[in-house]
């Protein structure tokens, strides 16, 4: 059929209430009510449940929706329900009773929408239920679950590819707000999409401000404490890595305002008490894990903070995106350190065991089913190496597991596709370790990572690249004199030769200004991006049949242009040093001084400033390398009288002391000697 620009807005309004289309929607609703397979990637919040809603009531039938999460198929159910739509829907959490309730009103035409867990394809009868009552369309919601790349890959949707061709000639729409070009080209194939028609649109969120900062994770929860004592910046989702910290964090948030802690390991009461009274507004804000928030419609979330760095880019989008959805001004915050990376490749390592472990496993199965316990204690596996070991090779078939908890041999060749996908999950690690020292606009690297389709590629203008004084947490102030003749020295050198990689970038400078390091270079990298003097990119080759990725930097117009004033234009970043908690040879951590910057003796500070400068210019130093700005005015305001008092200054560690202690206990005991006579 072939449904007009008329008959879609009639609907719209009839049924949905909505006088116009949201971008892009129209388009999606007209191809698929004539019949057009698809695939829609669309951020959330974007409206892509009406690609299919609408749609569904014009062709004239059911709709069958595949959905993995209980929670989503509920909320789904009672909105439509709402509008007064005959809807259902089928899961584990349901009574028997009320499942075949549903089928038979499915059968009898009785529905416009049921919705299905992706499991049920695999009960004994089902799909031939299916085959006698076809459907008008197919929706396959959170679609990036089908594929192997996918951030939350589930076995079950594999059932989909192979079951969806007996219920056509329906036309198959699938929906997910996270698919990279990769993960688009396997749900295509998966579910043998006819046409290739794709939708990939609307990752610009004009209205959220991201913002990226290193911090040790000590830091992390004072941090959040003070971001979220404002009003405004609640409701808020904080995201932690623990179940531990969760709760641990909520504890300290709830001292100050309305907080509550989700996670898995709460019970299923407790999770949707904390819930409901989010979505309610009782709490002002929760802590959670990734256990929280697909399918949760919360428009006025103000802040979303990760105290660590997420698995992937695709799953830290989907988070941040629940911020900011009714269009008001949101911000995402990650804080992160290289720390955190080495969690997430320890977590990697529990999900995905070395491939040795699975083929031991693999050997011991027969065709004849065993009890999974008699097969834990042949191997001596422990009870969470072996639980991994048989999920995995159960997903790439190398295992089948029946009832009694009796698990027999698959095929033998389950390794070639297990290898791809446990790189793959360290490459996502590996993206989303790039995208957090990413130097450019982060709004343009998401948009980019998605690919799509109808972006301008501008700078968003409000992340901390684009915007830093409206930064919560992140500093930044004016270069030094020896800084800007090093930033003078990168923009020569891409001058000679624009485009290089910021590796031989590095190498050259380091032949002019020997004394920085790395880290140094990438500041002033990132502050000339910043600054739009130059921009940072991802590259890639090949060698030996594999990707290998850089990052190349190169000049912009303006940075080009003879005469530009770096003094001016330029900004650095002015966060404090971010060293580890220093400790005492014996016992516990130093407590930190508490001090008032208003303290600071106005003599003290100046001694200090002039000796910094004496030594950053012995060790052709950038000045803020040897003492930064605000920790010279902490020791001019505690006055430390030894190492201990000194290390117990914020933004003083054992590198320090060890380095310039001695001088600049001395510095401190000739400014206070005076007072004590």
């Amino acid at each position: 059929m072939e449904a007009t620009a008329l008959d879609l807005k009639q609907r719209l309004r009839s049924v949905f209430g909505h006088s116009v289309f949201r971008p892009h929607q129209e388009e999606v609703c007209r191809r698929t009510a004539a019949g057009a397979d698809g695939l829609v990637v669309m951020p959330t919040g974007a409206g892509k449940s009406l690609c299919y809603q609408l749609p569904g009531l014009l062709r004239g039938g059911p709709t069958l929706v595949f959905s993995p999460l209980i929670a989503l198929m509920e909320d789904q159910t009672a909105k439509l329900r709402e509008l007064g739509l005959r809807a259902e829907r089928i899961h584990s959490g349901r009574p028997r009773s009320e499942s075949r309730q549903a089928c038979r009103l499915y059968r009898d035409g009785g529905l416009d929408f049921l919705f299905i867990a992706p499991e049920r394809l695999g009960v004994p009868g089902f799909i031939e239920f299916l085959e006698r009552c076809r459907p008008a369309l197919i929706a396959v919601d959170e679609a990036h679950c089908i594929s192997q790349w996918g951030h939350d890959f589930r076995p079950d949707y594999r059932l989909l590819g192979r079951r969806l061709p007996r219920l056509r000639p329906a036309p198959v729409l699938a929906l997910t707000a996270t698919a990279t070009p990769r993960i688009q080209d396997d749900i295509a194939a998966q579910l043998d999409l006819e046409g290739d028609q794709r939708y990939i649109y609307g990752f610009r969120r004009e209205n959220l401000a991201v913002e990226v900062i290193q911090k040790r994770p000590s830091a992390r929860a004072a941090i959040v404490a003070e971001v979220l004592g404002e009003e405004g910046r609640r409701p808020a989702i904080v995201y932690a890595p623990t179940r531990k910290e969760t709760e641990s964090l909520a504890t300290r948030l709830n001292e100050e305002f309305p907080c509550g802690a989700y996670h898995a390991g709460l019970p299923a009461a407790e999770r949707d008490r904390v819930q409901g009274a989010f979505l309610e507004g009782e709490l002002e804000a929760i802590v959670a894990t990734t256990a929280f928030g697909m399918g949760i419609d919360k428009p006025d979330i103000r802040t979303v903070v990760h105290t660590a760095m997420p698995a992937s880019v695709e799953g830290y989008y989907q988070e941040i995106g629940r911020a900011g959805r009714d269009g008001a001004q949101a911000r995402a915050l990650l804080l992160y350190s290289w720390a955190d990376r080495r969690t997430q490749e320890f977590l990697h390592g529990l999900s995905y065991p070395e491939i040795g472990v699975l083929k031991e496993l693999h050997g011991v199965l027969s065709e004849e089913p065993r009890e999974q316990a008699d097969v834990q204690r042949r191997l001596r596996f422990s009870e969470d190496l072996f639980e991994a070991a048989l999920d995995q090779l159960r997903i790439h078939g190398g295992a089948v597991i029946g009832g009694g908890y009796r698990v027999r041999r698959g095929v033998d060749s389950w390794h070639r596709t297990y290898r791809v996908q446990r790189r793959h999950r360290l490459d996502q690690i590996d993206e989303m370790t790039r995208f957090a020292d990413h130097r450019g606009c982060r709004m343009l690297r998401l948009v980019r990572h998605f690919g799509d389709l109808a972006d301008s590629g501008r700078r968003c203008g409000v992340c901390d690249v684009c915007a830093p004084e409206a930064c919560l947490v992140r500093r930044f102030r004016a270069p030094l004199a020896e800084e800007v003749q090093a930033m003078g020295t990168v923009v020569s050198l891409l001058r000679r030769r624009d485009g290089l990689g910021t590796g031989r970038l590095f190498r050259d400078f380091r032949a002019v200004h020997g004394s920085y390091d790395r880290g140094a270079f990438e500041d002033l990298l990132g502050a000339l991006a910043q600054s739009r003097i130059l921009f940072v990119e991802e590259d890639s080759f090949q060698k030996d049949g594999e990707t290998i990725r850089y990052q190349r930097a190169g000049l912009t117009p303006g940075g080009r242009r003879r005469g530009v004033d770096l003094a001016e234009q330029v900004l650095l970043p002015d966060d404090p040093p971010d060293e580890p908690p220093a400790r005492r040879r014996r016992g516990g951590a130093v407590a930190p001084i508490e001090f008032a910057e208003s303290d600071a003796d106005p003599a003290l500070v100046e001694a200090l400033r002039e000796w910094r400068g004496k030594v950053a210019r012995e060790k052709r130093l950038p000045a803020y390398t040897v003492l930064h700005n605000r920790t010279m005015v902490a020791v001019a305001a505690v006055r430390p009288a030894d190492r201990n008092q000194l290390l117990a200054i914020p933004g003083v560690g054992p590198t320090t002391v060890k380095r310039y202690g001695s001088a600049l206990l001395r510095i401190v005991a000739a400014a206070v000697q005076p007072d004590s006579r």
